[in-house]
């Protein structure tokens, strides 16, 4: 069996490595071949800050630069695709080659969507890939750059400014609401915000960008809804990303924001699967259907797929919606729904946990201070259990496994 993997994110090399995991001794009988747009090894992106800031390899490379050989996997990098031929089964890429296979995994991951004026103009960078964060790690480094504009105060944004922040640099960011308006209450997200500030991080909220300004091909300023503009040596854009479809054009293959798939993770073409940033699936909580980039997801879909390749029965439960910011200096975890029939709130000694019930089941949390429980309340939001008999002991810190039992 022929398997070929476009992508070498975390979703991709999941696929491979359990597919050796099931089947060690298939050999040759099970060939897979992996094709990367980046020219690295397959990497961490959620460990691009720790690798900047500290330098250390191990966690950027998470198994290690040499997995795909240790894998038995033919690993092509640099290589874009550009076109797939459902019915040749064949995938055609940017240097003119074309690959065949007998099934096909989808995880080319995702892209910066940025839909302002000016977004491809030079000095306008994005940290969704390693090729381009190093970019602009060097010129900080070198000198080259001290000030920065980050256009976007979601998870990604808060990441980068935080890195360029350490780095160095000044660094304001803009935002049209409030810090991680997908994922956090006003009120936590205040907290994040005076984080920012206590950094020396500047935050202008309810701010729209309109443009970046350009002179001769260059970024030279963002344009804001007020009239003002805001100057820095660089701009990144962390407005939001897109999934890697272009390709997937005219191949026949159902396409929404992302690749839909059904509960086994298979598109509508036969023998094509796909996962993580591309794949658009339903959310294990509420069923809505989308796209949510995030590690977990990615590599419990990359697992699921590579059973399904080898003839396991396994299904999808769905999406997780998560985040968590680990250089704040104010530790964050937020999980599920932000609203509910009700909110459990304590706020005490620069902390605040909150969780959110509906039928005295948690269908959401956030913790910010203390994230202390994160792991108990997630389990009990993912079984759907009923926390009414212990609901009064849910906010304690120390409420766990040993109260669950009692």
């Amino acid at each position: 069996m022929r398997v070929l993997i476009l992508g070498a994110g975390p979703a991709g090399l999941t696929v491979a490595e359990r597919l050796r995991e099931l089947a060690p001794g298939l050999g040759q009988q099970c060939e897979i071949t992996m094709v990367s747009a980046e020219p690295f090894p397959p990497y961490s992106p959620p460990a691009m800050a720790d690798y900047f800031l500290s330098g250390h390899r191990e966690r950027l490379f998470w198994k290690g630069e040499g997995v795909c050989g240790r894998l038995g996997i033919d690993y092509r990098c640099g290589l874009h695709a550009r076109h797939l031929d459902a019915d040749k089964q064949q995938v055609e890429f940017s240097d003119g080659a074309r690959l065949e296979y007998d099934r096909l995994v989808l995880a080319t991951g995702s892209h910066p969507y940025t839909p302002l004026p000016g977004n491809e103009l030079e000095d306008v960078y994005n940290f969704k890939s390693l090729t381009a964060a190093d970019a602009l790690v060097k010129r900080s480094r070198l000198g080259e750059v001290t000030s920065a504009v980050v256009v976007g105060a979601g998870f990604i944004g808060v990441e980068v400014a935080l890195l360029l922040n350490d780095l160095g640099l000044e660094v304001t960011v803009i935002e049209q609401q409030t810090v991680m308006p997908r994922m956090l209450d006003d009120e936590t997200a205040e907290m994040v915000r005076r984080a920012l500030v206590a950094r020396g991080i500047t935050v202008h909220l309810h701010t729209t960008a309109l443009s970046f300004c350009d002179l001769e091909g260059r970024a030279i300023g963002v344009v804001l809804d007020d009239g003002d503009m805001l100057k820095a040596d660089v701009y990144i854009a962390a407005t939001g990303i897109k999934p890697n479809v272009d390709y997937l054009a005219g191949s026949g293959i159902d396409l929404n924001w992302g690749v839909p798939v059904d509960e086994t993770l298979a598109t509508n073409l036969p023998g094509v699967w796909a996962a993580g940033d591309i794949a658009e699936t339903a959310d294990r909580m509420t069923g809505e259907r989308y796209v949510h980039a995030i590690w977990p997801n990615a590599t419990a879909q990359g697992r699921i797929v590579a059973e399904r390749l080898l003839g396991y029965e396994t299904v999808y439960e769905g999406a997780e919606a998560m985040n968590s910011l680990r250089h704040l200096g104010l530790p964050l975890i937020a999980a599920g729904s932000v609203e509910g029939d009700e909110e459990l709130r304590v706020c005490h000694s620069g902390t605040l946990r909150k969780i959110v019930l509906t039928d005295n089941r948690i269908v959401g949390y956030r913790l910010a201070g203390d994230t202390h429980g994160a792991g108990i309340y997630r389990s009990l939001m993912l079984k759907k259990a009923d926390v009414s008999r212990f609901r009064h002991e849910l906010l304690d810190p120390r409420f766990g496994v040993g109260k669950l039992a009692a």
